[in-house]
């Protein structure tokens, strides 16, 4: 027998999509926002060159933030599929 695939309802699959670029949006947004603004407090703080340690602090910081955001948005997505 033939299992019978149950298709997600049209709301659900927007909800999913959205929810998709919208993390995209985040950690997008959220690299460029501070990339500015923490390159220039590297320089105010480290001079012109830019050392490893202080970039490497910095992509720890955005990859935390962006992590954070995917885990909020994810959970909204599962909340709306229970309700739907």
């Amino acid at each position: 027998m033939a299992e019978e695939v149950k298709e997600e309802p049209l709301k659900v699959q927007v909800l999913d999509k959205i929810g998709a670029l919208v993390t995209a949006a985040f950690g997008l947004v959220a690299a460029l926002a501070w990339n500015g603004a923490i390159i220039a407090i590297f320089k105010e703080i480290f001079g012109e060159a830019e050392s490893i340690g202080p970039m490497l602090m910095y992509a720890i910081l955005v990859t935390i933030v962006a992590v954070i955001l995917t885990i909020i948005v994810a959970r909204a997505i599962t909340n709306a599929k229970k309700k739907a």
